[in-house]
């Protein structure tokens, strides 16, 4: 029986959210207004037969209109219309009534106090009305945008992909006759380090599209303290920096490992690419309270306060220690999609090496909300 309270008080509160915001079907307003109409003339038919009591159906009236209107806003040259037949109506009872039996005329004062209370209420409603369409139509706007961005990310990293890859099978096949000739090599080397950036570039634009649709993620059973492991080793053994590999703290989370692992790498990349070789970059793993925060720190220049606002954000590159361009500008607002899409959120701070300090915080409790970073 409480259930069935419960669904019905939830039903109700739906039925009047969908009322206040326009969106009921139009029957259900015609029935409404037929009620509003039956209540007016049952209050005008009291108002007649109640003598020297005919103030209580009268504000009655007025707080019926007040109250229907509140939620139905009607058209204003029917509201107008309305409100001058009431209170032509009202105000021939009342003054007709007080004419037959003397009684004091003092209550003649409300006949165009009352309509003039509720015109300043539709006044407010219809501009609260007004206010509410045009947040409607920026949210649709901004929706559309959004909509058009992720299409955009999709198409095009689709269609980036495949002469990328293309070119790059191309360029394999010179190598040998290219790299022959020190110019021709260094020339060569560009054209690869900018084909590399192209691929980077095509497979984090569609990342981004994946999970922006919110359709990305596959959650399994996993071990943080071992993902880790697996992702210090392969780095050690292919960038020439000095690595410290924290022992990470064992936790098993259901998540994504691929898009973790994504995640955790665009920030470890990014440390190889704002330090030198021989250059500390240090990678832990460790359990505060409900979170599991993955921390990795460089010893490079830091990230300027000026910087510290735009570091996620998509196509934005802090410029390198080196002069030549680096990164697609998508690795770091990738690992941050991917972070929220666990329910997690990436910290940025000064590390203890004099660099950049980047802490990933991913729920290990179900329910937990990440700490203001």
């Amino acid at each position: 029986m409480s259930v069935i309270s419960f669904r019905a008080r939830d039903s109700g509160g739906a039925w009047l959210s969908r009322l206040r915001a326009g969106k009921l079907a139009s029957e259900w307003y015609r029935v409404i207004d037929g009620l509003l109409a039956v209540f007016v003339l049952g209050m005008l038919a009291l108002m007649q037969v109640m003598i020297e009591r005919e103030v209580i159906p009268y504000h009655l009236l007025f707080l019926g209109l007040t109250l229907v209107y509140g939620f139905r806003v009607w058209p204003l040259k029917p509201t107008l219309l309305v409100i001058f037949m009431v209170t032509v109506l009202t105000g021939w009872i009342l003054v007709s009534h007080q004419l037959q039996d003397g009684s004091s005329r003092a209550e003649w004062a409300e006949i165009p106090l009352m309509p003039l209370l509720f015109l300043a209420m539709v006044w407010h409603a219809r501009r609260r009305v007004a206010a509410q369409q045009e947040v409607e139509l920026m949210a649709e706007e901004r929706l559309a945008v959004f909509e058009r961005e992720r299409e955009f990310f999709r198409e095009a990293s689709h269609a980036m992909r495949t002469p990328v890859t293309i070119a790059v099978g191309h360029l394999e096949l010179l190598e040998p006759i290219l790299t022959g000739d020190p110019e021709s090599a260094t020339d060569y080397a560009i054209v690869v380090r900018q084909m590399n950036r192209l691929s980077a570039l095509s497979t984090r634009l569609l990342a981004l599209a994946k999970l922006d649709s919110g359709r990305a993620l596959r959650h399994l059973e996993l071990d943080l303290g071992e993902l880790l492991i697996g992702i210090g080793r392969n780095w050690s053994e292919s960038a020439d920096r000095d690595w410290q590999l924290d022992k990470p703290a064992a936790a098993r989370i259901t998540a994504d490992a691929d898009w973790l692992e994504l995640a955790i790498e665009a920030l470890i990349e990014n440390a190889v690419h704002f330090t030198a070789p021989g250059e500390r970059i240090r990678l832990s793993g460790t359990i505060s309270g409900p979170w599991y925060v993955v921390g990795v720190a460089d010893s490079g220049p830091g990230i300027r306060a000026v910087d510290l606002p735009h570091v996620f954000e998509r196509f934005w590159l802090r410029p390198p220690p080196s002069v030549v361009p680096m990164g697609s500008g998508l690795g770091l607002p990738m690992a941050l999609a991917a972070v929220r899409a666990h329910g997690g959120r990436i910290n940025v701070s000064q590390a203890p090496e004099g660099g950049a300090l980047f802490e990933i915080m991913l729920p290990i409790q179900p329910g937990a909300v990440a700490p203001a970073g």
